[in-house]
């Protein structure tokens, strides 16, 4: 198993960090105590360790020993004296080989003894590597070894072993590293490349070199990261170098090799270098910082680095100092990098302590986004992913950024989140809402909590809610009363509550009682929700009266609705008229205004004229400007009476109205003149009823007054003879304008003549012209066609046997008779039929 490591990172604290790094434990640590690691490799099926005391062990992924022996009684292998130099396992995992300064080559097979080797060469041999297809029937089971020279030994006829020297060296194969054709390998000056098909160097990559520093100090660092990608990491410097395949022009002009080392990036660290890989796109660096610890003066903590190489630059995206046990030791020589690339997981190993790092997963970046309080952002990596992962979900995540939030009394955010969560799952909905409860805090969740009947929640969930807005916020629970359905909760149980809660304070009442009314009007106990609407006064008693039909049982509530509303009140009560009038005024006969008001009302639907004596009075006590027009339009109220209120009030126009309707023209008149003081309305008073007596009349109470003969001298000559008037007025009485009136009187008297004489002329011209057409018409002709037919006997009138012909009788109106068929035969000066018709 593997036990979390600690990294000191280096990283922002608002940065993700790239890796996460994990102890190799279980037998690994074992070994550790007793020996010390000099070099690793890392295969897809297991990890060979390679100890100071020239011990192999095999090890799983996760440190366990494994058998190494083939009949699995061995679980290590004693392959050298000394430290084991270098380890290098086929592609298959079939085949491991190892060096060390004992001059021994071991080349081992974990499952068969053919194909093995045990060879002492009496020389110090640093590196050696098999070949990746070493597994493989007829590959030539070859394998390079690397002291002072680079050699190749490969299999030939009858199974023997032909070594052959690739190339000599400058001082020893440091490193090397094979993949398909290309074998690189390091010496004291430099990096060369190999091809093993031409059998040919495609040149060297020399290294630079420094003062005071000696590469041959330094591990150099090799790694196929493609199979034409090298990867050079030596002292501090790092190389990518690819392998290019020159053009057919190039081949054909030079002598020279098929392939050829093309450096594309060079880049200086601030480290020396333990060892590099990739990481997608990225490169993976561990090294040791230049500079010693300044207060211990030992060595600092090896870091690794991820860093993006692009556009030929070097940028480190995070760097992470390790806790490596007994790190103050070690150079950068005693760390190993090796990996499983497949997986993205790198092995870190120091001389007693190995270390695993690897990406972070999406479970990693939940874990630790949630540990740094950064919970939307792991919400929102799950949501990305589906939701859950193995080991976090939307939900469980998202019920701890809940907690925090109420920890952090963030309530209205914690509800928000809460809907996001919970969605359709009904019992997490109530486990949440319940830790609202506890603090006072269920108003902030209530507008999200689910109110379809689909996915309502437990009543008593809605009625919790309900308790709390009851005895903390009045206006927010009449809101939830009036928008939630009452399928929710139980009507019965928040009225009670409702009830109680008003026996006990005066605060906000009329909002608990109209809170109260629509909870009854939930249980359809209208009647006691109305009751509950007018104790309040409140103005939706009418829409509840009209929407549940209870007509019947306002009857004795009609003032009180009246005094609410009295234009609401009205419209309900006429509504087709489901409340009796007779009902209406009885209860409203002590309100003379109320009743006004209804009444002026029940008149424009209802012009039956049963109440509009009495409206006659309403309106002369409330509405004069209405009296007159009503006088007018009505034919239904008793006049006599309708003149007493006038009277009594001294509503002349009204009187007026009145006394020329019951043909008292001369009081009117008089009232006209004495009361209103308007000789127009005077004028035009007598013009209405054209009564010559009622003119004399008019003249004799106006002759006195010149300014009034004035308008009677300029009016009168259109209705009657201007001596009427010019007798009655007395010698000596000044008139102003008297010429003037005198004139249009008698212009006005002279067109009075001349209208009445070209009607008579018109009239007269009319008369003689309809006589004359009317003795054109009866002296014309009648037209008698084979069409006709006898009215009596239903005969034909004209015939084709003249000796069966009668007489004829044919009229006006085209009815025609035989004069045979006429009652004794004989001819009358009226059709018959149509004197029926006429009858």
């Amino acid at each position: 198993m593997a036990v979390n490591l600690e990294s000191y990172d280096s990283l922002p604290p608002d940065e993700e960090p790239k890796l996460k790094y994990d102890r190799l434990a279980n037998d690994v640590q074992n070994i550790l105590l007793k020996d010390a690691v000099s070099c690793i490799c890392v295969h897809t099926k297991f990890i060979c360790l390679g100890t100071q005391w020239g011990v192999i062990h095999l090890l799983d992924h996760e440190g366990n020993t494994v058998p190494i022996s083939q009949d699995g009684k061995n679980k290590e292998l004693q392959a050298h004296a000394i430290a084991v130099n270098k380890i290098s396992v086929d592609l298959n995992g079939d085949y491991i080989a190892s060096c060390s300064d004992d001059g021994k080559v071991l080349v081992y097979g974990l499952y068969t003894d053919d194909n093995t080797h045990n060879l002492t060469l009496g020389r110090v041999v640093k590196s050696i590597a098999l070949d990746p297809c070493y597994f493989k029937s007829g590959s030539g089971r070859r394998f390079l070894t690397g002291d002072n020279k680079l050699t190749l030994y490969e299999k030939t006829f009858l199974n023997r072993l032909r070594s052959t020297v690739l190339c000599e060296c400058e001082g020893y194969v440091q490193a090397m590293s094979w993949h398909e054709r290309f074998v690189a390998w390091a010496s004291e000056v430099g990096v060369r490349v190999y091809d093993l098909v031409a059998r040919c160097s495609l040149g060297l990559i020399q290294w630079e070199k420094t003062p005071n520093r000696s590469i041959e100090d330094y591990r150099c660092n090799l790694l196929w990261s493609a199979p034409k990608t090298l990867m050079i990491g030596w002292v501090d410097t790092i190389r990518i170098c690819v392998i290019r395949k020159r053009s057919q022009i190039e081949l054909q002009t030079r002598d020279v090799t098929e392939y050829l080392v093309d450096p594309v990036y060079t880049f200086q660290t601030d480290y020396f270098i333990s060892g590099l890989g990739p990481l997608d796109d990225q490169l993976v660096l561990l090294g040791v910082p230049k500079e010693s610890d300044p207060d211990t003066g030992k060595a600092q903590r090896p870091v690794l680095a991820v860093a993006d190489y692009k556009d030929c630059e070097f940028y480190e995206i995070s760097t992470d100092s390790l806790n490596i046990w007994g790190y103050e030791e070690y150079s950068c020589n005693d760390y190993y990098l090796d990996m499983l690339i497949e997986e993205n997981r790198f092995f870190i190993v120091s001389p007693k302590d190995i270390v695993v790092a690897s990406p972070y997963d999406i479970d990693d970046r939940v874990k630790w986004l949630t540990e740094q309080g950064r919970f939307e952002k792991a919400i929102t990596v799950l949501e990305e992913v589906g939701g859950k992962t193995t080991k976090h979900s939307v939900v469980t995540v998202g019920v701890q950024y809940l907690d925090h939030l109420m920890t952090e009394h963030l309530f209205e955010d914690a509800a928000v989140l809460c809907a996001r969560i919970c969605k359709n799952d009904k019992v997490l909905w109530e486990t949440q809402i319940l830790k609202f409860a506890e603090v006072n805090q269920l108003r902030a969740i209530s507008p999200y909590v689910p109110k379809t009947t689909e996915q309502a929640l437990s009543s008593h969930i809605y009625e919790l809610i309900f308790y709390e807005y009851l005895k903390l916020d009045p206006q927010g629970f009449l809101k939830l009363v009036k928008d939630w359905k009452p399928a929710l909760y139980r009507t019965g149980v928040i009225v009670n509550e409702v009830i109680e809660h008003l026996l006990t304070t005066e605060v906000d009442k009329n909002i608990y009682l109209e809170a109260l009314a629509l909870l009854y009007c939930s249980q359809k106990k209208y009647d006691k929700a109305l009751t509950t609407y007018l104790t309040l006064q409140h103005r939706d008693v009418f829409t509840l009266i009209t929407k549940h039909n209870m007509y019947n049982v306002i009857h004795d509530k009609i003032l009180n609705l009246m005094t609410l509303d009295c234009d609401k009140a009205i419209s309900v009560l006429l509504d087709k008229t489901k409340v009796p009038v007779e009902v209406v005024e009885k209860q409203l006969a002590k309100n003379d205004f109320l009743l006004f008001k209804y009444l002026d009302a029940y008149s424009k639907i209802e012009p039956n004229g049963r109440y509009h004596g009495k409206l006659i009075r309403l309106y002369a006590k409330y509405a004069r400007d209405k009296l007159l027009p009503f006088l007018k339009c009505s034919d239904n109220y008793p006049i006599q009476e309708a003149l007493d209120v006038c009277q009594s009030n001294n509503f002349y126009p009204e009187m007026v109205f009145l006394l020329g309707r019951i043909g008292n023209t001369r009081e009117a008149l008089q009232i006209i003149i004495e009361q209103l003081t308007d000789i127009n309305q005077a004028i035009n008073f007598c013009q209405e009823h054209n009564d010559k007596e009622l003119w004399t009349d008019l003249i004799k109470r106006t002759v006195d007054k010149p300014e009034y003969v004035t308008l009677l001298l300029k009016r009168i000559g259109n209705y009657v003879d201007p001596q009427m008037l010019i007798e009655n007025i007395k010698s000596g009485c000044e008139i102003k304008d008297l010429k003037d009136s005198l004139a249009k009187m008698m212009c006005d008297y002279h067109l009075q003549l001349s209208v009445q004489e070209a009607c008579k002329v018109i009239t007269l011209r009319n008369y003689f012209e309809l006589h004359q057409k009317l003795i054109v018409n009866q002296q014309r002709g009648i037209s008698v066609t084979d069409d006709f037919m006898c009215c009596v006997c239903q005969g034909r009138i004209i015939i084709r046997d003249l000796s069966n012909a009668s007489d004829l009788l044919v009229y006006n109106c085209r009815h025609s008779f035989h004069k045979e068929c006429l009652p004794d035969g004989v001819a009358c000066d009226s059709c018959s039929v149509c004197s029926a018709v006429k009858m």
